[in-house]
């Protein structure tokens, strides 16, 4: 028998994900009042052969009873029941976006901002994210990248280091990405903008990728940023980052840094230590303002 239970922050995701776990196999249970989890985990082992993956969706919602979490997981353990637990994160700016998107009230912000209850929220749940098997940043995440990070997990069980890179280009007249925890400036290249027939192209076509790559520094500078990001990595994962944003920019964020990006995206594909995406932030504003 498989049992998770599915708990994070309010609004990072955790109804769509209840749906995702139900879509590949699991038999699922939202807001299970805490006192019956123990007897839910009994009456699972005794359940149909057919009935053999659960997963039950826990949050700040189970109210004065949420605190009991703490004693009921510690007796799982001891019994050797221990269920596996997925913990779902999302930045705060990116929380007080779906809350004002959605128009919801956070469930402990009460009277007050949304803000205060996402940080009364996360004191709560900081037991829980420690305890957790698995924590999916999903900040960044499209939602079909987060049903891949569950395939991952529970599909293909993979080794899981809950760890999620973003690759991102950006062009530096639009400002350096609030969210980033690496930047890097390839302004040092020559600038195809400035090429005949090239100014209208952009890093995703070949004849602007074939231009960028000819320089030999652009291939050392990959080479360079590989080995430290190879080094960067693991030490990461170590101290239990989720969410890594690598950005790199050019003037316009249209040639350069979208050519290097594709790039390090290719160098950084394959390896199952971390989920990883691409985005081109900056690639259309030049046509945009035109």
């Amino acid at each position: 028998m498989k049992l998770v239970i599915l708990t994070g922050m309010s609004g990072a995701g955790k109804s769509t994900a209840l749906k995702m776990m139900e879509d590949i196999g699991f038999y699922c249970v939202d807001n299970l009042p805490i006192p019956l989890l123990e007897t839910f985990v009994e009456l699972s082992e005794t359940s149909k052969e057919e009935l053999q993956k659960f997963a039950i969706g826990i949050d700040i919602r189970s109210g004065e009873s949420f605190e009991e979490l703490h004693s009921v997981l510690d007796r799982l353990d001891q019994k050797g029941k221990a269920p596996e637990i997925l913990f779902l994160e999302a930045e705060d700016a990116t929380l007080v976006k779906r809350y004002k998107e959605t128009r919801r009230n956070h469930p402990l912000s009460g009277g007050e901002r949304v803000e205060t209850g996402i940080a009364e929220e996360r004191k709560r749940l900081e037991f829980l994210k420690q305890r957790a098997d698995y924590i999916i940043d999903t900040s960044r995440l499209l939602t079909r990248e987060l049903r891949a990070e569950l395939d991952k997990i529970f599909v293909k069980q993979q080794d899981y280091k809950n760890l999620f890179i973003t690759v991102l280009s950006f062009g530096f007249k639009y400002g350096i990405p609030a969210d980033s925890d690496l930047v890097f400036d390839v302004r040092f290249l020559p600038n195809p903008y400035y090429v005949e027939g090239l100014r209208e192209k952009n890093g995703n076509d070949k004849e602007i990728q074939d231009y960028v790559l000819q320089f030999g520094e652009a291939h050392e500078f990959l080479d360079k940023l590989t080995d430290m990001i190879d080094f960067l990595i693991p030490n990461y994962i170590i101290e239990g980052k989720n969410q890594l944003v690598i950005s790199i920019g050019c003037t316009g964020g249209k040639h350069r840094s979208v050519t290097l990006a594709n790039e390090l995206y290719k160098r950084l594909s394959g390896n199952k230590e971390y989920g990883l995406k691409i985005e081109h932030r900056d690639i259309e504003k030049d046509a945009l303002r035109k």
